[in-house]
């Protein structure tokens, strides 16, 4: 048995002609759909890229106990799992964070694993080196960061050179040397096309882009106020991010190329995913994270091919997330799953028609930040009850954030804890630790997707509101949420 999982990183569904775009040019993600199950209720779990990757390997929420940080030493990851039971696991990635402190030991969890360096901030050339930045739209970043992408694009200047272009090749080469194997597993890991879209101008030219030096292809995180920006600047960072969806989708073709040329189809499964999508002017908003948790940034394209059970051009509208990816490769690889708690569920019950449904509801949400929850029409926001946005601690063994360690502050007040079902009986460190987000000021918020599905309109409906706070705390409940957690967000536990 193999299997091909392809991963980009800020892959928005809005953005591709499989969820009803009309103007992203996009053909081999329309050639991908007639290959694949199309799944249209399929959402991300905990923001950002860590804590995704860490349900990815875990089959459990990040979020609720513990910000950005490493995979834990109590964890159990499906990668290593597979490797125990004879599966080879192979990793393929330009996304950086794997390789600094809060990323550390996710690629390890592989087989073997193969890296390539330049993405965002990436910490690669020296900054002497780079070249003058002469883009100096208002939307964009400035910093450190965007001095280190100068200093990377030195060697980035041809398409063959970028970073997500040689780890499709990887990929390739991975699959042609192990086209007559069996019993493997290849992670294909795109950060494309994650800020910033620094892409090729054949790319641009489809969308008529502007050739001058300042365009908005690194926007900062923000929440756009009237007056500060025009319409023109949205439809223009908008094209940008559209033509490195472009450039992703002509390398996804290689991959669909070979899969075609070596009739892969009839015994290797194939997922194509993301961790989440972007705001790119939708709500008043740029980015992700700062903002509510909006459908453009949680509810993410999914697709799969299972040999000898999916149809391809079908569509699945059953209730799915980043936590069910793991149950499914363990169950396709027919291995068994030992954690004390696993709220995923593998897909290939619903694929094959042997269940309807999936999940009745499903969390998501950054720690400190909105803990939401969607049960297939409502989307429930539950914020902070005080201004202090507290109590809020890590759970963990861990003591780094993305970049550096947590404050010695934080560290010394750290309190040694029993094991819980969330560390699979490990004993762990509760950590006091602050948010960049507070949600008091905004408040609760509450959405009918069905009705509503822009989030347009919130709705004010106190018996609903109640209803679906109680749906909430018997979802935290069954997630092992700390205690804080309640007290946090005015909840009481049941």
């Amino acid at each position: 048995m193999r299997a091909v999982m392809l991963m980009f990183d800020t892959l928005s569904r809005n953005f591709l002609p499989n969820y009803h775009n009309d103007w992203v040019h996009a053909p081999n993600f329309k050639r991908l759909q007639e290959k694949t199950v199309t799944f249209d209720q399929f959402y991300g779990g905990s923001m950002p890229c860590m804590p995704a990757r860490r349900e990815l390997h875990t089959g459990n929420y990040n979020f609720l106990h513990r910000q950005w940080g490493p995979l834990e030493s109590f964890d159990k990851s499906v990668f290593e799992e597979l490797q125990k039971k004879g599966v080879y696991t192979h990793l393929v990635t330009d996304h950086s964070h794997y390789f600094e402190d809060g990323g550390a030991t996710y690629h390890n969890r592989y087989s073997t694993w193969e890296g390539f360096r330049g993405q965002e901030g990436d910490r690669w050339i020296a900054r002497g080196e780079a070249l003058p930045n002469e883009n100096k739209h208002k939307m964009n970043k400035q910093g450190l960061s965007v001095l280190q992408h100068f200093a990377n694009r030195t060697r980035q200047q041809r398409e063959e050179d970028m970073s997500s272009v040689q780890t499709i090749t990887a990929g390739l080469d991975f699959l042609k040397t192990h086209k007559e194997k069996d019993n493997w597993f290849l992670q294909i890991e795109c950060f494309d096309p994650h800020e910033p879209f620094y892409v090729p101008e054949k790319y641009r030219e489809i969308y008529d882009c502007e050739d001058k030096k300042d365009i908005p292809y690194w926007p900062a995180y923000q929440q756009l106020n009237e007056g500060d920006y025009e319409e023109e600047d949205i439809d223009a960072l908008q094209k940008e991010y559209a033509a490195l969806i472009s450039m992703c989708d002509y390398h996804l073709g290689k991959v669909l190329d070979f899969m075609d040329e070596q009739d892969m189809w009839k015994d290797t499964l194939l997922i194509v995913n993301t961790d989440h999508g972007f705001l790119l002017g939708e709500h008043n908003w740029v980015g992700k994270n700062i903002a509510p948790l909006y459908e453009e940034v949680i509810h993410i394209p999914f697709f799969i091919h299972v040999p000898n059970i999916t149809i391809g051009g079908t569509r699945c509208s059953a209730l799915s997330q980043t936590i069910d990816i793991p149950l499914t490769l363990m169950d396709y690889f027919q291995v068994s799953f030992e954690n004390t708690m696993v709220l995923g569920n593998s897909l290939l019950p619903i694929l094959a028609k042997e269940k309807e449904a999936n999940h009745d509801s499903i969390l998501f949400g950054t720690h400190g930040s909105y803990v939401n929850i969607h049960d297939g029409k409502y989307t429930y926001m539950r914020a902070a009850a005080q201004q202090n946005n507290g109590p809020l601690f890590n759970h963990t063994l861990a003591v780094t954030n993305i970049r550096g360690f947590l404050s010695q502050e934080s560290i010394n007040e750290a309190e040694l804890m029993p094991e819980s079902k969330f560390t699979n009986k490990s004993p762990y460190l509760k950590i006091p630790v602050n948010s960049l987000y507070n949600t008091y000021k905004s408040g609760n918020l509450l959405f009918d997707i069905k009705s509503d599905p822009k989030q347009e309109n919130p709705i004010v409906d106190n018996e609903l509101e109640k209803e679906m706070s109680h749906k909430l705390v018997d979802l935290m409940q069954k997630s092992d949420a700390p205690d804080e957690q309640y007290v946090r967000l005015g909840l009481e536990k049941k």
